[in-house]
């Protein structure tokens, strides 16, 4: 199992693999920086092949990020027929109604936001790691 996160901020990267290895994940963790980067990732693009970047079962999105930012990378994602299964979760330091409803209205399949606290994002990312890897049944 393979758990893409696409998150701009180095130390959030950092955090986030240690969180996912402290709750027990010891699968393949994929990092991309923003969205233009997750696109070619997904697509197969430049740098990006089958050997070097393997098929994601969960994409972990970040809504700040350079160039292309969460919610256009999570448009494309829902509106190509080849991405769209991706189950998406968005993982933000928004807690703002608006950026969740729109996010939502993407098709995001799950909104949480970044606790500030890293005890804390081990419990968020352990039940997160408990639904999406263990419970559901993905496609």
């Amino acid at each position: 199992m393979t758990i893409l996160i696409a998150d701009d901020d180095t130390d959030d990267r950092m955090f986030m693999e240690k969180a996912l290895r402290q709750s027990g994940y010891a699968h393949t963790i994929q990092f991309v920086e923003d969205g233009e980067d997750l696109m070619h990732y997904l697509l197969r693009q430049g740098r990006y092949t089958e050997q070097n970047a393997p098929w994601p079962d969960l994409l972990v999105l970040d809504l700040n990020m350079p160039r292309k930012n969460g919610f256009q990378a999570l448009s494309e994602i829902k509106d190509d027929p080849k991405l769209r299964r991706l189950p998406v979760v968005v993982m933000t330091t928004s807690s703002a109604d608006e950026d969740v409803i729109k996010t939502y209205n993407l098709g995001v399949n799950s909104f949480v936001t970044k606790p500030f606290n890293f005890n804390r994002l081990v419990e968020m990312v352990s039940a997160l790691k408990t639904y999406w890897m263990d419970t559901v049944k993905l496609p």
